[in-house]
């Protein structure tokens, strides 16, 4: 099953796609799925700026199988709140049909299931397991890290952020693995994550704060508090990570409500956070980012080929005033998955991402900056591949990706310095 909308439920939807698309009245339905925060206020505007009733209902109905688990109530809520009550019996009539034929094919296989960041519960589900993944570390937790040579630090300490506080700085990690709504399952494998990231960033010289289960206005409390600690003024950088399930732009707290990345981002930015400014801040989400399982394609015959185009850059004049920075900056976010694509986790070793993120950084910390370091998680996440023989896991891939608004090379030095180097 993909993640997002459950799957019977995606298929309900697309069986009646035409009659809905050309019965809707669609208005009023949009107020009550922005009301049950569905969608956004910007949704809204952007389905309404379609000209005629049939091209917003469509833009509606191509947007709903994106936005969790929760949307198919509540359309269908929002159909019968809206007087077509007829539409609304049509489509839970169709879902539970799609569900008795989905059911009674899950019933005559028997093949475990890789577990994605956005798996649902449904009716004789199997518990999920996925073969074929070796532990980096044999499950006892992550390598050691590797210490930065005195001789790199001196080398290499000029041209980076600067990275010498001790702590190098404060680690917020938030991790839901058990939800309030049955529509989300247990994140068998979660918690294989967060042990690894907390001994990972405590290897890496960071005090880390761990919060578990939280619902989304909580995590927002959790962010906002985090910002706000005196203490990032005399640090060199920050970490939060995030590890839920989710979907594109969002992730889900253990109430099924959505926390929007963008919000993440801002808690932290130059404005909210100005005891941070001009110093690293790194963001890791593991979470789904859509509802597409990545199939994969067969490669070419002949030899890779890459290439990085080339930036210029231009000096603006400077002013003899305070000098102002660009609202959000030295950021860098890790995401787990491409953007539409799910995310896969091992119930027993945690997810790809995770893994490869702590075997990278532990061993490559020591003379390699994040940017490079996240070039190799992206390496090691493209040679993996499910194995699940019979389902549409089968051969199935994932892909790493980051963003980044980072103005110097950021190397972590673990280690170092010692007493005595230059700082």
């Amino acid at each position: 099953m993909l993640g997002g909308m459950q799957q019977h439920h995606r298929k309900a939807l697309q069986r009646l796609r035409v009659s809905l698309a050309s019965e809707m009245i669609i208005e009023e339905l949009l107020d009550h799925l922005v009301s049950s925060e569905i969608l956004t206020n910007n949704m809204h505007s952007n389905i309404m700026a379609y000209r005629s009733d049939y091209a917003q209902n469509v833009a509606l109905l191509n947007l709903l199988p994106k936005r969790g688990p929760r949307a198919f109530s509540a359309f269908c809520n929002a159909l019968h709140s809206t007087n077509q009550e007829h539409l609304a019996q049509q489509v839970e009539k169709e879902a539970l049909l799609q569900e008795e034929f989905i059911t009674s094919k899950v019933h005559h296989g028997s093949f475990p299931l890789p577990v994605q960041e956005s798996t649902l519960s449904r009716p004789g589900r199997q518990i999920c397991r996925e073969y074929r993944e070796e532990s980096i570390d044999d499950g006892d937790g992550p390598v050691t890290v590797q210490l930065c040579s005195v001789n790199f630090y001196i080398t290499h300490c000029q041209q980076a952020y600067k990275m010498h506080s001790c702590p190098r700085g404060r680690a917020l990690l938030i991790s839901n693995v058990k939800f309030e709504t049955p529509d989300l399952d247990y994140r068998c494998g979660g918690e294989v994550d967060l042990a690894s990231l907390e001994k990972l960033f405590s290897s890496l010289g960071y005090q880390v704060d761990v919060r578990c289960n939280l619902n989304a206005q909580s995590m927002m409390s959790q962010l906002g508090a985090f910002s706000a600690l005196p203490v990032h003024s005399a640090l060199d950088s920050c970490v939060v990570a995030i590890l839920s399930h989710g979907l594109d732009g969002a992730v889900y707290g253990t109430d099924g409500k959505l926390v929007q990345l963008q919000e993440v981002f801002t808690a932290l930015d130059n404005a909210h956070c100005p005891q941070l400014q001009n110093k690293p801040k790194m963001f890791f989400i593991q979470a789904c980012r859509g509802e597409e399982t990545d199939r994969g394609v067969d490669q070419r015959d002949g030899r890779e080929q890459s290439g990085s185009p080339g930036c210029e850059q231009s000096d603006a004049g400077r002013e003899d005033i305070k000098v102002r920075l660009p609202t959000q900056s030295d950021m860098i976010c890790a995401y787990a998955c491409l953007k539409g694509t799910v995310s896969l986790r091992n119930t027993k070793r945690g997810s790809w991402f995770v893994q490869d993120l702590v075997s990278v950084f532990s061993q490559h910390s020591k003379d390699t900056h994040v940017a490079d370091m996240l070039v190799k998680v992206n390496a090691l996440i493209k040679e993996r591949e499910g194995h699940a023989p019979g389902t549409e896991f089968h051969r199935c891939k994932e892909m790493s990706e980051y963003c980044s608004t980072l103005c110097r090379d950021l190397y972590l030095f673990p280690g170092s310095p010692s007493n005595g180097l230059p700082k």
